[in-house]
């Protein structure tokens, strides 16, 4: 067998930020550092019931599901020799141990240089002198929270490791990482607060170690150092949920990371309705272990981006714009997408009532030009990625879709307008499956709309123009819009 059969690569795991001494030694004290918790929770949605799910943890279903192993041999690290599917602990809090350590804890380039360093090792404990597979060679970086920022110090900081080592770092995914800084009462995390490192948090002192100019704005950009294309970001909505209360962020977060701060320009990402941390925390979850597998296991990348042709207005709101009136409104898209047989949980889920559903004004999707804009900016509901592997049934991959448009409160000459006005009321909603299956000549792609069909039925063909295929969308109150599916095979 050889030695690296893609797409099996080893995989780093980096976690998170620890405060305080006390957690730095709980921190330290653990073989796999929170990559092996899992959990037996679910917090439902509609009344808080808990309701029991065992999911073993990222680290023990790698192991159960794909084969992967530790490097762990009778109480030390492995240095001789390691397989490819192996799952490595970036221990960097090590050093900060006042056990085992010296007490000081590293910067953020100071964990990157050691992340650069535990990759150089990793390739010589999985290739030996195979020549052959030292080219093949490739690492996954999975993180939570702060750790994603160290593994952007490492691809972003050219004064950090060399061009050789990150080069092999094929894919990146992380867990509710505060890309774009923590905000707290509104106010990103001040520089000046050094006290337990917490000022890695503000965008400045991030700014520096990302090496990004020190005037952004915005320092949630790989800035053309490594293809966004291969960085997901997995997205907490659920801040009621968060353990660590005390340090809680609040509503349109994950109880730590705003929403809106927890991704990287461009990239991949999908949204689960998990805190930041603990027993209802991403990490340990079903839905975040799916997108992990999927997103560094699967062979096809869907992205759908939906452009609505036709917002139509109630009768009272339409009345009131022949009348000359001013009216101005918004819009919700909501979107759930789910793979066939998956009765425990979604790949990502936006939604109103999570804080997580996209936001545009009507100007956004239909007159650019009031904002001077170039084109219309349109939403992308999701993007998720697909493994032909886990088909149950036949050779077509499933999977569904749920759809919500919604607009805001309609204003009428800068006045709410509640006369006739029926509250939440939908523009658009459905359940769409779609049918994916590859043929010699592309894909053979069907839907079914199944809010009026059963999804078991074949469907219909979807309908292709010069920007691509797209499944076209309508209600009979004159919504009308095209849903683009950009499905692309991914490795």
């Amino acid at each position: 067998m050889p030695a690296i059969n893609p797409p099996f690569y080893p995989i780093i795991y980096v976690r998170g930020y620890a405060m305080r001494q006390s957690e730095i030694e709980d921190t330290v004290a653990t073989p796999y550092m929170g990559f092996n918790l899992g959990s037996t929770k679910i917090r439902q949605e509609w009344d808080g019931e808990i309701k029991k799910h065992i999911f073993e943890s990222p680290l023990v279903r790698l192991m159960k599901d794909y084969g992967y192993a530790d490097n762990y041999l009778n109480g030390t690290e492995i240095e001789d020799s390691i397989p490819a599917k192996s799952i490595i602990i970036h221990r960097y809090y090590d050093v900060a141990s006042e056990d085992i350590g010296a007490g000081d804890t590293p910067s953020i380039i100071d964990a990157a240089k050691a992340l650069g360093k535990l990759i150089e090792k990793t390739r010589k404990l999985v290739c030996g002198e195979d020549q052959k597979a030292l080219d093949d060679f490739k690492v996954y970086l999975v993180a939570h929270s702060m750790g994603g920022l160290i593994c952007r110090c490492l691809l972003q900081n050219d004064d950090v490791s060399t061009l050789n080592i990150k080069s092999l770092v094929d894919k990146v995914f992380t867990y509710g990482t505060p890309h774009n800084g923590i905000e707290v009462g509104g106010a990103n995390v001040p520089g000046f607060l050094g006290i337990w490192d917490m000022n890695n948090f503000n965008r400045d002192k991030m700014a520096s170690y990302l090496d990004l100019d020190k005037n952004s704005e915005d320092v949630n950009t790989l800035d053309g150092k490594f293809d966004s294309s291969r960085f997901f970001c997995l997205v907490g909505t659920n801040h009621k949920d968060y353990n660590a209360s005390k340090y809680a962020v609040g509503p349109m977060s994950d109880g730590l990371v705003k929403i809106k701060n927890a991704t990287v320009d461009r990239s991949p990402r999908a949204y689960t309705h998990h805190s930041h941390s603990g027993h209802f925390g991403m990490v340990n979850s079903e839905e975040g272990y799916q997108n992990l597998v999927r997103f560094l296991f699967g062979n096809t990348r869907v992205k759908g981006i939906l452009e609505p042709t036709s917002l139509p207005l109630p009768p009272s709101v339409q009345k009131a714009y022949d009348e000359g009136k001013n009216i101005k409104a918004s819009y919700f898209f909501e979107s759930t997408v789910a793979p066939r047989g998956s009765f425990t949980y979604k790949l990502t889920e936006r939604k109103i009532d999570h804080s997580s559903a996209v936001f545009r004004t009507f100007d956004e999707l239909l007159r650019p030009e009031n904002l001077d804009r170039s084109k219309p900016r349109f939403p992308i509901l999701f993007s998720v990625f697909l493994d032909s592997s886990k088909i149950t049934h036949g050779r077509t991959l499933v999977f569904t879709i749920d759809i919500v448009v919604r607009t805001t409160e309609y204003r009428i000459d800068n006045f709410l307008f509640f006369d006739e006005r029926i509250p939440e009321e939908n523009l658009y909603r459905d359940k769409l499956t779609v049918r994916a299956t590859i043929a010699d000549d592309g894909w053979n792609i069907r839907y079914i709309l199944t809010d009026e069909q059963w999804g078991e039925k074949l469907g219909k063909d979807v309908l292709s123009d010069d920007k691509g295929i797209y499944i076209p969308l309508s209600s009979k109150k004159g919504f009308e819009a095209k849903l683009y599916l950009d499905i692309k095979p991914w490795s």
